[in-house]
């Protein structure tokens, strides 16, 4: 009897260690702000790759910028080369970045390996599912259709959403 409670504490014992490391890590962001993926359920989230000695990428940030304000969307960043602490701090500042930068890599939270085109930019729909990975500088014009809401900024460059829809992004002809 005292083996058989000894494997069931056991049993229960690894299950409570493995269920609990089931949970992911917090975002840890460049602010030194906490948070999760959850903050960007049911939207769009445009996860961008970018470092500061990149000429595209110092090129794409003002449309991302932009992109960042749009309702329903948002952009966060991850410098490339890893950097941390006020350093990165310095960096955001320095590229005029407008919309958060993680510490971290969230790429193997949909299996993607860190990029070796800057800047990379990948597409997740407002389920949490990887559309697309873009690679080279965007334009907020381009991320908009791809995100299958072209209609989104009127002819000053304003943002406005359409009615909503599909959680895919609308297919080239």
């Amino acid at each position: 009897m005292k083996r058989w409670l000894g494997k069931v504490r056991l049993g229960l014992l690894l299950s409570t260690l493995l269920l609990g490391g089931c949970e992911e890590p917090p975002l840890l962001f460049a602010d030194g702000s906490r948070g999760d993926f959850d903050r960007w359920s049911g939207q769009w989230l445009v996860v961008n790759y970018w470092a500061e000695w990149c000429a595209p990428c110092r090129v794409e940030i003002p449309e991302l910028n932009e992109l960042h304000h749009v309702e329903g969307v948002s952009v966060v960043g991850v410098n490339f080369d890893g950097v941390q602490g006020p350093n990165l701090a310095k960096s955001v500042a320095t590229m005029a970045i407008e919309f958060p930068v993680l510490s971290a890599d969230p790429g193997p939270r949909w299996e993607v390996e860190q990029p070796s085109i800057l800047p990379t930019t990948l597409l997740v729909s407002p389920s949490g599912e990887l559309v697309e990975v873009r690679r080279g500088p965007q334009t907020l014009v381009a991320l908009l259709d791809a995100m299958g809401l072209s209609g989104a900024t009127d002819a000053e460059g304003v943002a406005e959403l359409p009615p909503t829809g599909s959680d895919k992004p609308a297919k080239d002809s």
